[in-house]
């Protein structure tokens, strides 16, 4: 029997169904996971996603892209394929994605995580023979801090900097980790300051209907004198840069699953590290393989050649797939050093 997927140079194909899932060069049909740029890429004749990620992109890639929606659950027959969505529990609107062909079902993860974030549609296992994982933290040292010990966390951090008069800037991703952070923080300690790039998230995201608390867009003018006492949510690049000279004297902190890793904190010169991430951990990877019942497992991302060997050892018939999805991994190289000394 043929592989239900193939691997190219433009991205994961599917022959029975002639589409592409997550493609990084431009198809006439691309199946895609979520809205992150990584994986919902420019210059598709025709996309196909969740209807809660449809708004994000086509913020992202124009008026002029061509989104098709297909809802959870749905089994639509493209060509010769049977294809449907199930949440992937990454960010609001993202999806696996099961094709089946001739009885054999192959399942493309895209980005992933198993817990329960409060915002996102919660992961649901998806029985397969072929699961196509990502593993950007395909390594032992990552395990993230349950959910109700980091929203403590974080709010002593941002309540104590607001007693001593300082601005509290935490870095963190426009789409999913921002809005994730805001359902976890306690509005009542002081205002929610955002940067332009995640407040712009925000609003699509209010306009489909997600509650969100309330925020204020920073400016050029936009001081602390301001708003005293405020949580200030910033991009990673904008907490490099010129941008965080309007708030002197603040403590700055990163919400990064790379905060597991000893030295991750210094590099970024950041006074507190929050270790969270929307894509799965060690132990959330190793269930949620587990769980689809596949035999056949490709590895696409992150630490692959550290989880095809692992995967191997468990008994897995497992390969590893050269792509170009980033996930969260720019800082890898130095990670793994880190993790292995």
């Amino acid at each position: 029997m043929a592989d239900v997927l193939t691997f190219t140079d433009r991205g994961i194909y599917c022959p029975a169904g002639d589409f592409y899932i997550d493609p990084w060069r431009p198809v006439d049909r691309a199946l895609i996971t979520h809205g992150h740029a990584d994986h919902s890429r420019w210059g598709m004749k025709r996309y196909l996603a969740t209807p809660a990620a449809k708004p994000v992109m086509q913020h992202r890639l124009g008026d002029e892209a061509v989104i098709e929606t297909i809802p959870y659950g749905e089994v639509r027959q493209i060509g010769g394929a049977k294809v449907s969505y199930h949440p992937a529990g990454h960010v609001i609107g993202s999806a696996q994605i099961r094709v089946e062909v001739g009885g054999e079902v192959w399942v493309v993860s895209g980005d992933y995580k198993t817990v329960d974030d409060g915002i996102s549609e919660p992961f649901e296992p998806v029985k397969c023979h072929a699961f196509i994982t990502e593993c950007t933290f395909g390594m032992p040292v990552f395990s993230w801090t349950p959910q109700d010990i980091l929203s403590e966390q974080i709010n002593s951090w941002w309540a104590a900097c607001a007693a001593a008069g300082r601005p509290a800037v935490l870095g963190c991703y426009a789409l999913g980790k921002a809005q994730r952070l805001l359902t976890t923080v306690d509005p009542s300690i002081g205002p929610i300051l955002t940067h332009a790039a995640i407040e712009n998230t925000n609003a699509v995201l209010r306009d489909q209907g997600i509650t969100l608390p309330d925020t204020i867009r920073t400016t050029a003018e936009t001081t602390y004198k301001d708003h005293p006492g405020a949580l200030i949510l910033a991009t990673p690049g904008a907490m490099g840069g010129p941008w965080m000279r309007r708030f002197p004297n603040a403590s700055s902190a990163f919400a990064s699953g790379w905060m597991a890793v000893r030295g991750t904190r210094r590099r970024r010169a950041a006074d507190r590290g929050f270790v969270v991430s929307d894509h799965a951990d060690w132990d959330g990877l190793n269930a949620a393989i587990k769980e689809t019942g596949a035999t056949k497992v490709f590895a696409t991302h992150g630490y692959t050649s550290t989880f095809q060997r692992w995967l191997s050892e468990q008994g897995y018939d497992a390969h590893i797939v050269s792509t170009e999805y980033s996930g969260d991994a720019e800082d890898e190289d130095i990670v793994e050093k880190e993790a292995a000394s």
